[in-house]
């Protein structure tokens, strides 16, 4: 299988190391220090037993240097994507499978969803249509990243936990590339069953981002402190039961009660989310696909979401102070 990594950091690097390991032929579209040291000395990968590995792979920060992929699996920050797709159409085919692995609801969310929002494009995410229209919905499988790494020095990845990366069609069906890709993603080494309701598991990932990732960049609490501090901890529990409302409104209903969910961050420790961290590196934060999103479906289906709205708010207004504030 041709598969091309567009946004080869953290995530990225890592599921194309371990295709690339496992016989695929994997390329990356990476772009400065990074690429530079990818392209010098290979991907090298830091597994989470603590094996290093190096991959020699091609890779590049221009797509017309790359021919026609099979699939591409996208795993840039959700407010980059719909950017990369003006650049996307030389790696397009006409069978290209698009995977998207990213944080968030997806722009293709409400493609053959079967509801009463059926069809509908969201503007929090997508709100010139670049993907919708560029890309297509009906090119697009799910996925959802249980996994988490870090770029550990320019061409360097270390993998720190989660090996999990279920998939799903939007119709949910157990589609012929759903599977193929689910085997070789199992070849690599992750987890990867496919889903008939690739939404309920999105959801169940945002759930805990929507609430605790701008919670934390309002205050710079780590997970353990907000999950224990009774404060903070009232704000997240009151965000995740909005929120839980919503999905309901949807159709969606999770498998775990929020304390638990709760208890589950907790449980992770002293971790600054990614959007506190990215904050602090002065680099663009993700709110729109995490929080805003949820905002506007809210509006559409008729819920009241007063602490969703107000943390979205407050939350905007630091990043835009920061200069960390990037809308799709």
């Amino acid at each position: 299988m041709k598969i091309c990594i567009f946004g080869a950091g953290a995530i990225g690097g890592l599921i194309g190391g371990r295709l690339a390991a496992a016989g695929e032929e994997v390329s990356l579209i990476a772009r400065g220090p990074h690429l530079k040291a990818i392209k010098q000395s290979g991907l090298r990968i830091i597994g989470m037993d603590g094996v290093e590995e190096t991959f020699p792979l091609l890779a590049s920060n221009d797509p017309t240097k790359l021919p026609p992929q099979d699939t591409i699996i996208v795993a840039t920050k959700a407010h980059d994507a719909a950017v990369i797709a003006r650049t996307m159409s030389p790696l397009l085919g006409p069978n290209t499978t698009v995977v998207t692995a990213m944080n968030g609801i997806p722009w293709w969310y409400f493609y053959r969803e079967g509801g009463p929002f059926e069809g509908t494009q969201l503007n929090s995410v997508d709100p010139r249509r670049e993907q919708w229209t560029r890309l297509g919905p009906e090119r697009v499988l799910g996925t959802v990243v249980w996994l988490s790494a870090e770029v550990h020095a320019p061409g360097v990845i270390r993998h720190t936990t989660g090996t999990r990366l279920p998939l799903g069609e939007p119709n949910g069906k157990k589609s012929r590339r759903a599977r193929d890709l689910s085997a070789a993603f199992a070849r690599a080494g992750f987890r990867s069953p496919v889903l008939t309701d690739i939404r309920s598991e999105l959801w169940l990932k945002l759930w805990g981002n929507l609430a605790f990732n701008p919670v934390s960049l309002l205050t710079h609490a780590t997970l353990e402190d907000l999950a224990r501090n009774p404060g903070p901890r009232g704000v997240v529990r009151a965000m995740m039961l909005e929120a839980e409302t919503v999905a309901g409104a949807l159709g969606i209903r999770f498998r775990i009660d929020v304390d638990a969910r709760i208890r589950g961050a907790e449980e992770v420790g002293a971790h600054r989310t990614s959007t506190l961290t990215d904050l602090l590196r002065g680099k663009p934060v993700e709110l729109d696909a995490l929080l805003g999103v949820v905002v506007e479906i809210a509006e559409m289906a008729g819920v009241d979401t007063p602490t969703l709205r107000h943390v979205f708010a407050l939350s905007v207004l630091r990043a835009q102070e920061a200069g960390c504030y990037s809308s799709a």
